[in-house]
């Protein structure tokens, strides 16, 4: 376990040519109430995992019937798209266009659903490790799966050399330098649950715990979060050990490469930020934190018997919570309010 308090907090952008995660959920829940599977996400109290005086989680599970946060990311960015076409979008409005990207999880899957919804094609390169039952998955969504190299890496190197070649759309959950444009309209997919969250807490958090892989959850939440109950929770970032990517790029103050063995939390195992997430957490994070594979691990079957069963990549931020050294270190005491996000469901 590894706390880092955030220099940067409510400071200048890390990165100046990448924007700050966008905060207009306006503009989401407008496009998403023309969706029929877009209802709203349940906020839980689960009593007795943690020593607080409250414990809420936003259970992602069901989001979409895709079972993930991610439903709201990528198949918003093509929803977008449709709409821009026609006010009535309907399922051939992108017939002839082609999405692309890699995925090791449900990112994946909500280009794939995004595009068959909207009559668009789906190509998910996927690496050589990646279980043959999410390739069976994308294809289920109407996606071509592409395997594609040893890591992520290497299969997202794949996904932009095809989209360059093929004239596709590139469409990643991560922001680079120059691609910003779709991850950032891709993160504000997000803000749907972070206000459905405000909404729905029955009093403001004093802590409030964001996983993060590449960031773009963490980021989008923690900067809505700012816009709606200002500086009053704080904010903790929570990665895997084994991939300390924003961690480590606030301690250096710039976006760093952070390698290191694969997790078990293998959706949170990404060893680069993106540029946009890590100027808004830069922005609006107070701390950030690394958890080793067991100490996530072992909270996972008591989630379970509270019933928030997930992955440890699902569950790290009520993980993070549950540990009693983490909330010593954190100041998270018996009368404190901590929200949390279940963001994805059980294998």
């Amino acid at each position: 376990m590894k706390i880092v308090s955030n220099p940067h907090r409510g400071g200048q952008k890390l990165i100046e040519a990448a924007p700050y995660p966008s905060t207009n959920a306006g503009r989401v829940a407008d496009l998403l109430k023309k969706c029929p599977a877009a209802a709203e996400t349940p906020l839980l109290s689960i009593d007795d995992l943690a020593d607080v005086g409250a414990l809420w989680v936003k259970d992602e599970r069901g989001r979409m019937n895709l079972g993930s946060f991610k439903a709201l990311g990528a198949a918003y960015v093509i929803a977008r798209h449709a709409a821009d076409r026609s006010e009535s979008p309907n399922e051939t409005i992108l017939t002839g266009r082609t999405y692309v990207t890699a995925s090791a999880g449900n990112h994946g899957m909500s280009v794939a659903a995004g595009a068959r919804i909207f009559g668009a094609n789906a190509v998910v390169y996927i690496a050589d490790t990646v279980p043959e039952s999410f390739a069976d998955r994308l294809r289920a969504q109407n996606a071509q799966v592409a395997r594609q190299g040893a890591d992520y890496a290497a299969s997202m190197n794949a996904a932009s050399n095809a989209a360059e070649f093929n004239g596709w759309t590139l469409l990643s959950d991560s922001s680079w330098e120059g691609y910003y444009d779709l991850p950032h309209t891709l993160m504000e997919g997000y803000l749907q649950m972070a206000a459905e969250a405000c909404n729905q807490c029955p009093q403001v958090p004093t802590h409030i715990m964001l996983q993060a892989g590449v960031g773009g959850l963490a980021g989008a939440v923690a900067a809505y979060v700012r816009t709606v109950w200002g500086d009053a929770p704080q904010i903790i970032v929570v990665e895997p050990d084994a991939a300390p990517a924003l961690q480590a790029s606030i301690e250096a103050g710039a976006c760093v490469f952070a390698d290191g063995p694969d997790s078990v939390m293998g959706r949170l195992d990404c060893k680069e930020p993106s540029h946009i997430a890590l100027n808004g957490l830069a922005r609006d994070a107070d701390s950030f934190l690394t958890l080793s594979d067991e100490q996530v691990t072992e909270h996972l079957p008591a989630m379970a018997s509270a019933g928030i069963a997930t992955t440890a990549s699902g569950g790290a931020g009520v993980a993070a919570v549950m540990n009693p050294d983490v909330r010593k270190s954190l100041g998270i005491d018996p009368n404190a309010r901590v929200l949390c996000f279940l963001s994805e469901t059980a294998e």
